[in-house]
């Protein structure tokens, strides 16, 4: 898709219609209080809407519709083929109301329209496309038994699920989750982040348009202790994803536990190493890697490079290479093409970045800040039991540690709570495939940063992650039951012989 000026996207922007109320069983509507929240555009902090603010009487409505349209079978016993049909659609419109999406996505985030047109929306269209593709071609199994029997192991839909997103790739995670819980055949209630509402609501009336089901895809907006805590503890909900902080996922094991034990899947944190090792070929290259792990996004990612690992012999060289290429991420209007890192996602989070950054002692370039904005900056540590080498930031800030040998690396790179991600720089393939499996980490990339693509899974080891895996084929496990049918062929002749 090629990218238009300034100019035109926010033309496009004063023009967009954005939706305010929760979409319940087949349409909007405001929330049963009457009670509403203001979602800010973080760039300008102008009100962009005020959005249904739905509460525990929201949710029951919600389980209510979702649980009669799984009971009824009218998405969920629909041929495999048939959901398929209706995916495809849905894709298809998403694809035609892409720029739209788009802006509506910058605007409610500070997402750079630059990522929004070129990753998040064809990202978030080809993963339902992979999924409604995949439906008819995930097969059950026959176990082997005796002549007298026939094992049948089927997966069925789990029944209704609540969808938990977080703020930092609004319509990417609705995909993630939708994709595969929807393929599966359950009924699905999102409820988005407080933050970035709106594109989850204006995907909801899109699948609608397309042809699924009412009561099928349900959009809440709200805060957590309102919709998601109340998802959470329900009777009538049966499994729950989520996708956010570890302090929140945890909490969702505890409603659980307490409620019907329903299964939890969580997608949490991440403190995430590059190990750049003497070895390391092409350091420009390795440069232009580490500066887009760390920056895209403006480090709001959960698998972004936020720790760098680097072996003295080389840490110089490649400290002003990253310093090079960083000086190409243009910090400035998200709805400028140009820019390459926009506002952070709210007021609370830029304090809590620039937070951060008040404990940095040795700021080797960056640091600085500005009403929602903070420019990528790089900070030299002393060692790995510094704050900004533990916690999560989600800033667009890169922590230095320098190590000098192989095994110190991997032993700094695994010395943390999480395990998302990792990524290993080194000429050496021995060395190479060594520290992949030595690295306690969900996705382990070599010579690249990245995530795998849809066709893998993704989650993580440790506090990174609990239950299941997003992407790939792995994600449909989450969504699905196994049930074993048990058939005995046996006749009263061959049991009287028995």
């Amino acid at each position: 898709m090629s990218l238009l000026t300034r100019d035109e996207y926010a033309a496009i922007a004063a023009t967009l219609d954005l939706p305010t109320g929760a979409f319940i069983d087949g349409g909007y509507r405001p929330a049963i209080s009457g009670k509403t929240f203001s979602t800010v555009n973080p760039a300008t902090g102008e009100t962009l809407a005020e959005i249904a603010a739905c509460g525990a009487e929201d949710v029951d409505f919600a389980v209510t519709k979702a649980r009669e349209a799984f009971d009824d079978g009218r998405w969920s016993r629909l041929h495999p083929s048939a959901r398929k049909e209706v995916l495809i659609r849905f894709a298809k419109l998403m694809t035609r109301n892409a720029r739209e999406l788009a802006v509506m996505e910058s605007l409610d985030s500070g997402k750079t329209i630059y990522d929004c047109e070129t990753v998040d929306v064809p990202e978030t269209i080809h993963c339902l496309k992979w999924h409604a593709e995949a439906i008819d071609k995930i097969y059950d199994q026959v176990a082997p038994a005796s002549d007298n029997h026939i094992a049948m192991i089927l997966r069925e839909p789990i029944g209704v699920v609540g969808l938990v997103l977080p703020w930092n790739f609004p319509l990417l995670m609705l995909a993630w989750k939708i994709g595969p819980a929807l393929a599966a055949g359950c009924s699905v209630i999102v409820k988005p982040a407080e933050e970035t509402s709106l594109t989850a609501l204006r995907v909801a009336e899109l699948a609608h348009e397309a042809g699924l089901p009412r009561g099928v895809l349900n959009v809440l907006p709200g805060g957590g202790p309102e919709v998601g805590e109340p998802l959470g503890r329900h009777m009538g909900v049966d499994m729950v994803s989520f996708t956010g902080s570890t302090v929140t996922g945890k909490r969702f094991l505890g409603y659980s536990g307490e409620s019907n034990a329903k299964e939890i899947v969580l997608e949490m944190g991440g403190k995430n190493p590059a190990i750049v090792m003497d070895d390391a070929e092409n350091l420009d290259r390795v440069a232009a890697h580490i500066v887009q792990g760390a920056f895209w996004n403006m480090g709001e990612n959960c698998s972004a490079t936020s720790r760098l690992i680097v072996h003295r012999d080389v840490k110089e060289a490649l400290l002003s290479r990253i310093e090079a290429h960083a000086r190409e991420w243009v910090v400035g209007d998200p709805l400028d093409p140009e820019t390459r890192v926009g506002a952070l996602v709210s007021e609370g989070h830029f304090a809590k970045v620039c937070g951060y950054l008040d404990q940095a002692e040795n700021i080797m370039f960056g640091g600085t800040a500005d009403k929602g904005f903070v420019a990528p900056t790089v900070v030299m540590l002393p060692g790995n039991d510094h704050p900004l080498a533990r916690e999560e930031i989600f800033g667009p800030v890169l922590s230095v540690i320098e190590v000098s040998s192989f095994d110190e690396a991997i032993s700094v790179a695994n010395d943390t709570d999480y395990g998302l991600c990792a990524a290993l720089f080194t000429a050496n393939a021995k060395r190479a495939v060594r520290g992949a499996r030595m690295l306690r980490a969900g996705t382990v990339t070599v010579n690249s940063f990245g995530e795998g693509d849809i066709s893998t899974p993704f989650g993580g080891y440790k506090q990174s992650g609990f239950g299941g895996r997003d992407n790939g084929l792995h994600a449909h496990d989450q969504y699905t039951q196994l049930k074993t049918i048990w058939l005995d062929l046996a006749d009263d002749a061959d049991e009287a012989v028995s």
